[in-house]
């Protein structure tokens, strides 16, 4: 692994961005990965920008887990603040893998993957 990733990776980590609660979101949901105890939580208010477009205003994320895991989560919020929900919403693996930088074992990829999967499910239905 590069050092610049794995050192993002690490600072992102021990310093996550948006990392804590908001006061009355719009959404909120959470969940934990049984096979490694990942255990992420996401919150969004949104901002309409029209009556076809919501834009994710801000988002704040809790838990505890993996440094894959809450480094993600980290660059995951900062990568969706100020983007439209539906943009959000196709948001896939290779989005969360370039965000990381790295290559993942598939045990890693589930860590990875479920700050997106728990962001992804509290959009649902907005």
């Amino acid at each position: 692994m590069d050092n610049f990733y794995r050192d993002n990776i690490l600072d992102h980590y021990k310093n996550p961005r948006n990392f804590g609660r908001l006061k009355k979101p719009d959404v909120s949901y959470s969940e934990e990965n049984v096979t490694c105890g990942d255990k992420i939580g996401m919150e969004v208010k949104f901002r309409i920008q029209n009556s076809e477009f919501k834009i994710i205003e801000d988002v704040r994320f809790w838990g505890e887990g993996c440094a894959v895991s809450m480094a993600s989560s980290s660059l995951l919020t900062q990568k969706v603040k100020g983007m439209d929900v539906l943009k959000v919403k196709n948001l896939g693996k290779e989005d969360i893998l370039k965000l990381l930088g790295i290559e993942l074992t598939p045990t890693r990829l589930k860590c990875a993957l479920l700050p997106l999967e728990v962001l992804q499910k509290a959009l649902q239905g907005k």
